[in-house]
């Protein structure tokens, strides 16, 4: 195994734990969620935003 691979693993284990805890963080939270027009409506603007500044 190169060492490369091993970089590659030991990354990637750490992203999956990262990742499970947030989701189970997120699963835990008793809080409201956020409607998905919501979500959507900020991630519109953002793009827009991103492509106004792409254009300048």
């Amino acid at each position: 195994m190169h060492e490369s691979e091993i970089e590659t693993e030991e990354h990637a284990a750490r992203y999956d734990r990262w990742f499970r805890n947030k989701v189970a963080a997120s699963l835990a939270d008793p809080g409201p969620g956020t409607p998905h027009g919501e979500v959507m409506a900020r991630i519109d603007a953002i793009i827009e935003e991103a492509e106004r500044k792409q254009q300048t």
